[in-house]
């Protein structure tokens, strides 16, 4: 009898997890999290790289069910989803200081790596990191966390942001490990996240780092909220222009930011 109960709860368990990565079942949970408040995309390495209770539970879900996809992940994201719109609408998500947040990104860094090797790869994230924090924390910025190939940091004006990343940019192109250059995508946005601890939290955080992933093959793009912030003598002295930010034909929406965001590049013109 007790060996009948254990086969029929064995079958339970094989159709439970047959359904579950079912990807037409997965699609459809995927759209039910599209009608849902919040980031629909919630879950992806940038939007839970911060701190706060419903961030963690994310990375906890994610180690635990693992990169293949099912509906029961989907599922859990959703109500975490839900659970960060919460705390961003009541103000848990809001600090009362103003920062103007950098986030860095290196272009076709984990394609490169491959083909390196560990150890070379080490070596080259070891020169990236000399080349891009020094001059952010000269302009008196604070890096909040390193990830991977990018950074998180954060800065007390605009104006020192911007500096810092095209300092960073010259001194990242004078990098070169058995005769390759990383590339740098940035992204600049000011907002008042919350600290918490040694960390940040709120949706400005995830703004600035959606604004990075527009930056394609190594631009620094920049919100308006933090461009409005930026003076005319720092543009002057390091000889940036301003150009639009057009998104690509089959570049997806961006998704978790204010309707109103609008996001330009700075680019660099050098001396005649």
């Amino acid at each position: 009898m007790n060996r009948d109960v254990g086969a029929a709860l064995r079958k339970v368990a094989d159709t439970a997890r047959t359904v579950n990565r079912t990807p037409r079942v997965v699609e459809m949970v995927r759209r039910v999290r599209g009608a849902l408040p919040g980031d629909p995309s919630f879950g992806d390495p940038l939007s839970t790289a911060g701190p706060g209770a419903a961030r963690m539970v994310a990375r906890v879900t994610d180690r635990l069910q693992g990169d293949t996809p099912g509906a029961s992940k989907e599922m859990s994201l959703g109500a975490l989803q839900v659970w960060q719109a919460l705390l961003e609408r009541t103000g848990r998500g809001r600090g009362e200081r103003e920062v103007t947040i950098v986030f860095t990104d290196l272009v076709g860094f984990s394609t490169w790596s491959l083909g390196a090797g560990d150890a070379t790869t080490l070596v080259l994230l070891k020169q990236v990191a000399r080349a891009v924090e020094r001059p952010m924390l000269d302009r008196g910025g604070h890096i909040v966390k390193r990830l991977g190939d990018g950074l998180m940091a954060v800065f007390p004006s605009a104006d020192n942001a911007v500096r810092a990343v095209f300092e960073a940019q010259a001194a990242l192109a004078r990098v070169d490990v058995n005769g390759y250059t990383p590339r740098m995508r940035v992204g600049i946005h000011t907002g008042c996240p919350r600290a918490v601890g040694s960390d940040w939290l709120g949706v400005d955080v995830t703004v600035a780092a959606r604004v990075m992933q527009t930056g394609a093959d190594g631009n620094v793009m920049i919100s308006n909220t933090a461009m409005d912030l930026v003076s005319p003598q720092v543009l002057d002295a390091a000889q940036l222009s301003v150009k639009p930010y057009r998104r690509g034909l089959f570049s997806p929406k961006l998704t978790g930011v204010p309707e109103d965001l609008r996001i330009v590049r700075l680019v660099q013109t050098p001396e005649r």
